[in-house]
């Protein structure tokens, strides 16, 4: 099969790679329609991640099931499925509880390398849910969506504590951030505050149900969040970056009593322990378990009531991959979909 692979920060392959085969007899092998670039794979390509040696790329998934192992019961050929990027039985304790992405059992889906015609997912029955049937070919950058960035910018949303009577802001507007602001506006928030600088990020954040846009940053961008809420800060406030500036930009954003969900990748990010404490602010998040999200998020998807492929703003051949780590590093693109 034909699949990309990292080499090092900038270098992006597609190339030959063994077809997958069942390893475990909880395992299953399916075929993708299509896959995609996400933001935190920016991480090594940009060389803040080291690439210790060529890594198949790729986490975000959806596919028809070709075969599954001696042991799987729930999950059959011919389906078409959504997973996750972390692999979970979901009836562990942690899993019960809600967090999947902590299973005990839990395996990463990275090194398996999602950005190709196939794929092996471990766990299928706890990780894959089915759709009610295979869907028409314009649902299927939805579905994809909800494998990482919906799900994770509706757990940032959840995290925050946003809904009714909340103002809620978004820090970052790549997929995650604008993907938070459709799950806030899907919880019934009362006002939604997109932070971007960019017009056709700024005017998704809008389709998608932001009332107000915040261009200023750091403290300029704390203080037009307070402006607009009366001198107290976001109810609820989520951070879909990952660094230092965005994490302090959302925590100052909050209003005391207030929640920050903080859903992107931190890098570097340290927290000022005198100030976090006397700020009355919760801190909620990590790597979102979008299982707990997924019969959800199917369901909203298959019945066409929210559309998150809309934030697939470029779409490539698979064997174009290199040009859409580039066109999203250079953020000429909000994220790309690779057809095979």
């Amino acid at each position: 099969m034909r699949g990309a692979v990292m080499y090092d920060a900038g270098d992006v392959r597609v190339e030959q790679r063994p077809d997958p085969q069942i390893l475990k007899v909880t395992d299953a092998i399916i075929r993708l329609p299509a896959s995609c670039i996400c933001g935190s794979d920016l991480w090594p390509y940009r060389g803040l991640d080291s690439v210790e040696e060529p890594s198949p790329m790729g986490h975000e998934y959806v596919g028809i099931v070709e075969e599954v192992g001696d042991e799987v019961r729930t999950i059959k050929p011919g389906q078409f499925v959504v997973g996750s990027f972390f692999a979970s039985d979901n009836t562990c304790e942690i899993c019960q509880a809600g967090y999947q992405s902590s299973c005990i059992h839990r395996e990463g889906i990275g090194s398996e390398g999602a950005q190709a015609e196939l794929m092996r997912v471990p766990l299928a029955d706890g990780t894959l849910v089915a759709t009610p049937d295979v869907p028409a070919d314009d649902l299927i950058p939805s579905f994809l969506a909800a494998s990482d960035v919906l799900g994770t910018g509706g757990f940032g949303a959840v995290a925050a504590e946003a809904g009714p009577g909340k103002i809620v802001a978004v820090v970052g507007d790549g997929a995650v951030g604008l993907l938070g602001v459709l799950a806030a506006k899907q919880l019934e928030a009362d006002r939604i505050i997109a932070m971007s600088r960019h017009e056709p990020r700024q005017k998704l954040a809008r389709e998608y149900g932001a009332t107000d846009i915040v261009e200023e940053r750091g403290e300029e961008g704390v203080a037009k969040i307070k402006e607009i809420s009366n001198g107290l800060g976001a109810h609820s406030v989520i951070e879909a970056v990952g660094t230092q500036e965005s994490m302090m930009q959302a925590i100052r954003s909050t209003r005391p009593g207030g929640h920050v969900g903080y859903v992107g990748v931190a890098h570097g990010v340290e927290l000022p322990g005198e100030e976090l404490f006397f700020s009355h602010v919760t801190l909620h998040g990590g790597p979102a378990p979008v299982r707990r999200f997924l019969p959800q998020l199917i369901d909203l998807i298959w019945n066409r009531q929210i559309d998150p492929g809309k934030v697939f703003d470029l779409e490539l051949p698979l064997e174009e991959a290199a040009e859409g780590y580039r066109a999203m590093d250079e953020r000429r693109a909000i994220k790309v979909l690779l057809r095979p």
